[in-house]
């Protein structure tokens, strides 16, 4: 995570407790983040808006959020080594094409409470 509020780091917990096997296939107890990128990336663009960006890590699209100008990457901790970010527009529909919608409702509902 880049961007250093209070909000962002208050949401990031909201999201760490609500990651589970339901909201990504790819979940594990000990990297939670893992596999939650492109459905982290929704919620974050419902709550806080900005955009939707991608970078390829090892062959694979990884999503992640633009807001106000400052790369948020919530789900970063899934990797072992630093990324580089190319940070190439993307969109809602690229997002959910790594998740489905019920795994996006689910994570949604559980950190806005609305579905």
């Amino acid at each position: 995570m880049t961007a250093g509020s209070a909000l962002l780091v208050d949401f990031y917990q909201q999201l760490r407790r609500s990651w589970s096997i339901e909201t990504s296939s790819r979940w594990q107890p000990d990297n939670p983040a893992c596999g939650q990128c492109g459905v982290t990336a929704l919620v974050v663009h419902d709550k806080l808006g900005g955009e939707i960006l991608k970078t390829d890590v090892n062959g694979a699209w990884h999503f992640y959020n633009r807001i106000d100008g400052r790369r948020v990457d919530l789900t970063m901790s899934q990797f072992n080594s630093p990324i580089g970010y190319d940070d190439i527009p993307s969109n809602r529909d690229e997002a959910l094409g790594d998740c489905s919608q019920q795994q996006y409702e689910l994570l949604k509902s559980r950190v806005t409470g609305v579905v």
